[in-house]
């Protein structure tokens, strides 16, 4: 086989290997994507829901947990991922994401459904059902320290040590 037929072989292996990939990734964007981004919602909340809300014991089991802090120390790739681990929807509203330096994020009115996540970034930006926005100038994880969620009565819900 001289190389200019082999070239012409690589050529159309690279150009069938790219239509392939590319098919894939459309069939799993429609098909799995938009279920996975669909477990975290917004609710209109008035002032009156939020007092009818049952306040937690500190007892309580709730099966919120912080999953992972990506990009620690870099501004634009900081984010926390929250997770529900239980079946039965969670109320977010007012609850707080904590570092060792007192930052404070306090979460919007939102229902974090059972196995949904929610991702927090350390910038600005507009939030979505599956990111919420800090809104900070400059990054808030260190290697080592913990973050700590906190429930609106102020009982720790969760804590995650930073690696």
């Amino acid at each position: 086989m001289d190389r200019r037929r082999l070239i012409q072989y690589l050529l159309l292996n690279a150009f069938i290997s790219a239509c392939v990939t590319g098919a894939i990734l459309f069939w799993y964007d429609r098909n799995y994507r938009q279920a996975a981004l669909s477990p975290v919602q917004f609710a209109p909340v008035s002032s009156s829901d939020l007092a009818a809300q049952p306040t937690l014991s500190p007892d309580a089991d709730v099966p919120i947990e912080i999953v992972n802090i990506i990009g620690a120390g870099t501004l634009n790739a900081e984010l926390v991922v929250v997770r529900n681990a239980g079946d039965q929807p969670v109320h977010l509203a007012n609850w707080q994401l904590r570092d060792s330096d007192r930052n404070t994020f306090t979460f919007p009115n939102l229902t974090l459904n059972g196995g949904g996540a929610v991702q927090v970034h350390t910038v600005a930006g507009t939030n979505t059902v599956i990111d919420l926005y800090w809104g900070d100038s400059e990054a808030i994880w260190q290697s080592g320290e913990e973050a700590q969620l906190f429930d609106p009565s102020g009982n720790v819900r969760a804590v995650y040590k930073v690696p």
